[in-house]
């Protein structure tokens, strides 16, 4: 008989559901696709739904529900670190405690018992980073192998360092606590910055591009780095216990000057609308930006160089949302010289999933097997659903008789300049559009990134995109050292490489300032479709690549849904929607 379980996240962020079959990934999506609530961190009713339609089973069937983390353990922590520090602490501890309070997090499985209707049990909970050290592991391709997680904070611990054998078998031999958390010294950063805590990290790496490491020196004082691969983090400069408003504190100010204010107009070059005075302050914001950034990545060097030389195999799997840090994991992959696997979602969501195989692996004792590669385990909407959609709302489209007309279309738009909004198949699993729910565009053009950025997405002007290219393509564009594995960090747009020199030029929108791209490498047998899409717009232009970003406006998920595609078109400055076979113009 078949075995079912259902990983859980939620109650803190990124709040996912995901579900396994003897080992299998059935489905697996973020409670945010379906709720429209960015980084929605409650109940995910509706993704647990997905995952058991998509499997054709009620959550009576379910062999096990497992949940992503410890929460009293938590909570224990919240409350001790606020009692080591009272005075600052008090405001901070009662505002965590109405919150547990008000949301039942205490006992998440309870909450589970009682909104799926099913035993005590059958739920069970995991350690918050033995759920990353699944996700990472038992989805790569290695045996022998290092598995490092890194993240903000866990239960008590922000980081761990485990060796797993040929056998399987894993140790862990390091674990990193609070305060020493690389994942909260760049949060602090990105708010320092102006930007949004847990969600908006990303914006640094692309204010990095712009600047130059000059504070590197100041930043590398904060962290102690140990000779068995730790490190330890200096707190002065830095509230992790008891912040209410930021993670920093007046001597991390005194440090590096004031900070940025939020949603704060940004340029390197002075312009009508910007003095010559508020362009220098830009320009310090962007080093600190790049001082941060690779502050961070010698960190991260250190931990991996360090317990590298202790393998055969020089292979490294991890997780966490420092994971997600791609022009880290470019920089790691390039200077240690190593096989590197990133879970395609390496934060909190992706723990659903990791819980769900942690219990399968290393509580039942299943051994690891090769799991599906294909980061497509989201929702899916048929032809029929999305004719009769468009037929009910009365919006106008043309139908593609064939796969062929439908590319040839596409393509031929691409080429014309226009703006494309591409929902096909399963949606992608992680927070990265995959060439299924993605906006698209001609990489050639140099006014395109601007278009995109300031009409569509809405979002500020340095954000960079990346080149969907095809996989024997790659080496003719961006600078790739070594051969590559088929579950390489680029097959899931999770590295920054460098862009070759002579081929700037031919791909200014998706060449981001400092020369670099975050590449997303498009495999044949991975995405048919999308792949000979890329082939189609190639015959025009002659350049195997399509700007490729996530399919919605600023502060919004994904779309998911038809209906999501074309909210997001008709109140964007999208030109063309492809829904399946069907194409909608304004």
């Amino acid at each position: 008989m078949k075995k079912y379980i259902l990983g859980l996240s939620f109650d803190y962020h990124e709040s996912a559901a995901a579900l396994i079959c003897d080992g299998q990934i059935v489905a697996a999506s973020s409670e945010e696709r379906f709720s429209r609530k960015k980084n929605d961190n409650s109940f995910p009713g509706k993704a647990i739904r997905f995952c058991l339609e998509s499997a054709g089973i009620t959550q009576f069937e379910l062999e096990k529900v497992v949940f992503y983390e410890n929460a009293p353990l938590k909570f224990e922590r919240i409350v001790i670190g606020a009692i080591k520090n009272w005075n600052a602490g008090k405001d901070f501890f009662w505002n965590a405690l109405n919150s547990w309070l008000d949301n039942g997090k205490f006992w998440p499985e309870y909450k589970i018992s009682e909104k799926l209707g099913i035993p005590l049990s059958k739920i069970t909970s995991v350690m918050h980073h033995q759920s990353h050290i699944a996700a990472a592991y038992f989805n790569s391709p290695f045996k022998e192998t290092l598995i490092i997680t890194l993240d903000g904070i866990g239960e008590y611990e922000s980081g761990t360092v485990s060796i797993a054998n040929h056998a399987g078998e894993i140790e862990r031999i390091k674990n990193i606590h609070l305060p020493n958390s690389l994942g909260l010294f760049y949060s602090a950063i990105t708010s320092y910055l102006g930007f949004k805590v847990n969600e908006d990290e990303y914006k640094v790496m692309g204010m990095a591009g712009f600047g130059i490491p000059e504070y590197a020196e100041i930043l590398r004082k904060f962290f102690v780095l140990s000779e068995d691969g730790s490190f330890l983090l200096k707190s002065p400069c830095f509230d992790f216990y008891s912040a209410t408003k930021v993670p920093y504190t007046a001597k991390f100010i005194e440090a590096l000057g004031q900070p940025r204010k939020s949603e704060s107009p940004f340029s390197v070059v002075v312009n009508d609308s910007m003095s010559s005075y508020e362009v220098s302050q830009c320009k310090r914001y962007a080093n600190i930006a790049a001082s941060a950034q690779l502050v961070t990545e010698e960190v991260i060097s250190h931990i991996l160089g360090t317990y590298l030389s202790k393998l055969t195999a020089r292979n490294v799997c991890m997780a966490g949302g420092v994971a997600l840090n791609s022009l880290a994991n470019g920089r790691l992959r390039k200077t240690l010289g190593c096989n590197l696997y990133v879970h395609p979602a390496a934060g909190d969501a992706g723990s659903a999933l990791g819980a769900a195989q942690y219990y399968w692996h290393m509580v039942l004792g299943n051994p690891k097997i090769s799991t599906n590669p294909i980061p497509y385990y989201g929702k899916m909407y048929s032809s029929e659903y999305i004719k009769n959609a468009l037929d009910e709302l009365k919006i106008e489209y043309v139908e593609c008789g064939n796969t062929q007309q439908l590319l040839s279309c596409v393509a031929g738009y691409l080429y014309e300049g226009k703006v494309i909004g591409w929902l096909q198949g399963r949606a992608e699993w992680g927070p990265r559009a995959l060439g299924n729910r993605s906006i698209l565009a001609n990489p050639c053009l140099p006014n395109t990134q601007d278009i995109v950025n300031t009409k569509i997405k809405f979002r500020e002007p340095f954000r960079p995109f990346a080149p969907a290219i095809l996989e024997e393509c790659v080496a003719d564009y961006f600078e790739i050292d070594s051969p590559l594995l088929e579950r390489d960090p680029m097959y899931y747009m999770l590295s920054v490489v460098d862009v070759k020199e002579d081929k700037k030029s031919l791909i200014p929108a998706v060449t981001h300032v400092d020369g670099t791209a975050r590449v997303q490498i498009v495999k044949r047998d991975w995405n048919q479709l999308f792949y000979s899409l890329i082939e189609e717009f190639a015959k025009y232009s002659n350049v195997p690549i399509i700007l490729n970003t996530s399919f919605n406006r600023r502060g919004e998920p994904i779309v998911n849904s038809p209906l999501d595609a074309l909210v997001t078109f008709f109140y964007s400055g999208l030109d063309i929607l492809v829904l399946d076979q069907f194409v909608v113009r304004k």
